[in-house]
């Protein structure tokens, strides 16, 4: 086996010097592999298999007894050794030395770094995607004779599940608890699958995220965050589009388009500290509506919500109407198994307050004026886009769960907010009404897009404004936590 040295694991008391220890390990191991493999397409002989592995963050303690038993997160669940592999300090630096921070305030004692047990894939040695089977010359006269997998470790797709977040992780005698919801593969995989989608590069994500289903939005928020920037509006640092494309306060601008636009494109308006607002266009349906969440939750976000278009069920609603999800009627299926139907998603007040007093705002409507524009009720998320002419057994399980609107993408939206402890909220606009007869039809559509877009999307904004004034450890409700939870948020 070709290993780098091995570096001894140390006790730091202190935040940044631990988080600044993990870096080193992470960048020293992960330009080994990258020094090693590009030596292996060149020709070099490689005789042993090449390894390098991540780095641990580590606690141990011996007490049940925690300092501030207000906190959500930022201790462990009781006395023993708790433990995480950890990926990209770089990246995550702020929230590491945050979380590690707390956990050194919290119990009193030290946090141990050292390297982990779990080797880094070659592919995951590499910030961005890239292509190695194609880096190997393929042809007879190729001077690679091994197959990559008899030399690097490669994702191996078997340990990267989310049983830790699921609460079905089974823990091997002697050892350590789980410190973190995800290993640092996982976070990995993730980090690439974002760039592949979304087509900027995690860097840009902020912290406050909106997922909607139409183009129009993103046209809308584009729009406004080049304004904000142009105008030199004070906390704004740049806006990124897909392909990287960055616009800086300055004016200067980076980066080059895609030929296509990605599958599900993100616009990040980038402020200090990742403060800014994220906004993913996701699409149609709940699958993409899970396969987003699944990657964004590695970056640990403070809240998302889902600023879509829905079909009103209620007579009395009108198009353009805005639908406060309270609850939700789980219909589309992409969860089922890893978050049984059994299992509520309630609404978090923080979210459900800070996006009814944002609709206040933006329409001068208050107390009971408000409820000839919005209504609060259950959402149902399904997965038939035709769940309209699919016979009355549908409609009345709708008229049975008491919904008043209907989508395909906010219950799995909510429910891997749930399931990854990050706070979500929902607030939809009634686009058609098909069983009162209001079918979206092309002339309907544009005159409903003309007049709501705009408002609607500064009401998601002025939420997220509201929700970065509350503090963190606030925000990230203990609704959102189990009995025996990990230590970071």
């Amino acid at each position: 086996m070709q290993t780098p040295p091995p570096i001894a694991t140390e006790s730091f008391s202190d935040a940044s010097a631990a988080v600044a220890r993990l870096e080193e390990i992470y960048e020293r191991n992960t330009k080994f592999l990258r020094d090693r493999f590009e030596a292996y397409v060149s020709g070099e002989a490689i005789t042993a298999r090449v390894r390098a592995y991540y780095p641990f963050a580590r606690i141990t303690t011996a007490t049940h007894a925690r300092l501030d038993s207000r906190l959500a997160y930022g201790f462990v669940a009781g006395p023993g050794v708790h433990e995480t592999s950890v990926t990209r300090p770089d990246l995550f630096r702020s929230y590491l030395t945050e979380q590690i921070g707390l956990l050194i305030q919290n119990h009193g004692v030290p946090v141990e770094i050292g390297e982990s047990a779990e080797p880094i894939p070659i592919h995951f040695a590499y910030r961005r995607d890239i292509n190695i089977e194609a880096a190997i010359t393929t042809s007879e006269n190729s001077p690679v004779a091994r197959s990559l997998r008899d030399a690097f470790d490669v994702p191996d797709l078997a340990t990267m599940d989310d049983s830790i977040a699921d609460g079905t992780f089974e823990l091997q005698p002697g050892a350590p608890e789980p410190l973190s919801l995800f290993r640092a593969a996982r976070v990995d995989y993730s980090l690439r699958r974002l760039y592949h989608y979304t087509g900027t590069d995690p860097e840009h994500f902020q912290n406050f995220v909106i997922f909607t289903n139409y183009q129009f939005y993103v046209d809308a928020f584009a729009q406004l965050c080049q304004q904000r920037l142009q105008s030199g509006e004070a906390g704004l640092e740049a806006f990124v589009a897909p392909g990287n494309v960055i616009m800086r306060s300055g004016g200067a601008t980076s980066g080059t388009a895609p030929a296509r636009v990605p599958q599900m494109p993100a616009f990040h308006l980038v402020a200090p500290g990742y403060r800014g607002i994220t906004l993913i266009n996701i699409g149609t349906g709940p699958s993409n509506a899970r396969n987003v969440t699944d990657h964004v939750a590695v970056l640990r976000p403070h809240a998302w919500l889902m600023l879509g278009h829905c079909a009103g069920l209620r007579n009395t609603q009108r198009l353009g109407d805005y639908v406060l999800a309270h609850g939700y009627v789980r219909e589309d299926h992409v969860l089922d198994r890893e978050l049984p139907l059994w299992v509520p998603i309630p609404a978090l007040a923080e979210m459900q307050v800070a996006l009814e007093e944002a609709v206040e705002d933006v329409t001068g409507l208050e107390g009971f004026e408000l409820k000839r524009l919005m209504r609060t009720g259950t959402v149902a998320s399904v997965d038939n886009r035709n769940w309209e002419i699919s016979g009355p057994e549908v409609i009345r399980r709708l008229s049975q769960s008491r919904a008043v609107a209907l989508d395909m993408e906010s219950a799995a939206i909510a429910a891997n907010g749930y399931r990854f402890r990050v706070p979500y909220g929902t607030l939809l606009c009634v686009s058609d009404k098909p069983l009162h007869g209001e079918i979206k039809l092309a002339g309907m559509a544009s005159e409903f897009y003309r007049r709501r877009v705009g408002q609607h999307l500064e009401i998601g904004l002025k939420a997220l404004e509201r929700l970065k004034q509350q503090e963190s450890e606030r925000l990230h409700s203990r609704k959102l936590r189990s009995f025996a939870e990990v230590a970071f948020q």
